[in-house]
């Protein structure tokens, strides 16, 4: 299962890389362009999705490397094992957290199919986007239950 996850969270984050550059290239297409008076039509739009992507697919690698930040000012008055209760409470959050919001971008997403919705200017569909970050959710999901586990099995 930790393979499984690795490689999904890999492959994630590889999809994050991806949206990212090709946010960085439109803008300064566009920017580009504006210099002659012909700017791309929904950039803005675009960048918005991309945007939300990016986030969203970069999750569960992120948490994986423990790239999040930290506040420790307040964990580093804790002992080893304050810690790790505290460290394992914020794990346990997260998923409930990530798992509410997954199953709620869910929703969403079936009511924006359901209703048609698109965006202003490029007409794009967006319940497509609300389900990959759903599906990051869930991701995101795994990647904090596998890091209690592995939290575990270094403390045991």
């Amino acid at each position: 299962m930790r393979a499984l996850i690795e490689r999904l969270s890999a492959w994630m984050f590889a999809l994050a890389g991806a949206a990212l550059t090709a946010m960085m290239l439109l803008t300064a297409l566009d920017v580009a362009l504006r210099a002659f008076s012909r700017p791309i039509t929904g950039t803005y739009e675009l960048v918005g999705l991309l945007g939300a992507l990016t986030l969203g697919l970069a999750l569960p690698q992120t948490t994986l490397a423990k790239g999040h930040v930290r506040m420790d000012l307040l964990t580093d008055r804790l002992t080893t094992l304050g810690k790790a209760r505290l460290l394992a409470l914020t794990r346990l959050l997260g998923l409930v957290f990530f798992g509410v919001l997954g199953w709620n971008l869910f929703i969403l997403a079936e009511n924006l199919r359901a209703a048609g919705e698109v965006t202003l200017t490029l007409q794009v569909p967006q319940h497509p986007v609300a389900y990959v970050l759903a599906f990051c959710c869930l991701a995101q999901c795994l990647a904090l239950g596998l890091g209690l586990r592995l939290e575990k099995e270094a403390r045991s």
